[in-house]
């Protein structure tokens, strides 16, 4: 398409939209950095700490600086179409890098703490995103930036680029809410209230073998599975 071509206007309040989106974001990141700040004792690299390098980096590059990307070409619609194809593929370059460092930090932590990796949904789902937002970014930078398709093959790809673009910024996000809850049950006691309370009645009110199973040490989640 001739970049000369007048671009439409921007539609009825595109600018509140994203200025909500921005918003949004970056108080996601703010609460991630005092959750792993505050809660969990900050992130440096060299030291037990490491493994909170991973949800930070993770937060920021595969949901706010993806979906960021995604954003250009709605924000920036009456720029050049070169310029708004640059900004799309450096943010998303961005994204990976930061992502990459946050994978790193949680499979170095894992050896370094002879924990197993790969354990759960949120591993699959992650190293899935990771690899498939990567080879999207390698499918787009060849199609459309160097050495570029031809204008029918890239007529024929946007499609799919747009669609894939929608699809993993959907699982990025999903797989982020999945650690979040898989981080918080990992941190949850040994013994539920319910287990708690119960425990402190006499026997004969209530199966007590049966209750106390559910808070031996050996009905709990291996220690190699915890972060």
């Amino acid at each position: 398409m001739d970049d000369s071509l007048t671009r439409p206007s921007s539609p009825t309040g595109l600018s509140c939209y994203v200025a909500v989106s921005q918003l949004l974001g970056l108080t996601v990141i703010a609460m991630t950095g005092a959750w792993m700040g505050q809660y969990r004792g900050g992130i440096a690299w060299e030291s037990s700490l490491q493994f909170n390098v991973h949800p930070l980096c993770m937060v920021i590059g595969m949901v706010f600086l993806q979906a960021d990307a995604l954003l250009v070409y709605r924000v920036f619609r009456n720029e050049t179409k070169r310029s708004a194809k640059i900004l799309h593929g450096l943010l998303h370059a961005f994204a990976l890098v930061i992502a990459l460092v946050g994978v790193i930090a949680v499979f170095d932590y894992h050896r370094k703490k002879g924990f197993a990796d790969m354990y759960s949904l949120h591993s699959w789902c992650g190293i899935t995103a990771f690899s498939l937002y990567f080879i999207q970014w390698l499918m787009g930078f060849s199609f459309f930036m160097f050495p570029g398709a031809s204008f029918s093959l890239r007529s024929k790809y946007k499609p799919q680029h747009i669609f894939f673009g929608i699809f993993l910024l959907i699982l990025s996000i999903a797989t982020c809410l999945l650690g979040i809850m898989e981080l918080l049950l990992f941190n949850l006691k040994r013994k539920t209230l319910f287990f708690v309370v119960l425990s402190q009645r006499p026997e004969h009110e209530f199966p007590g073998p049966l209750l106390r199973a559910g808070s031996t040490s050996q009905w709990q989640k291996p220690l190699w599975l915890l972060p």
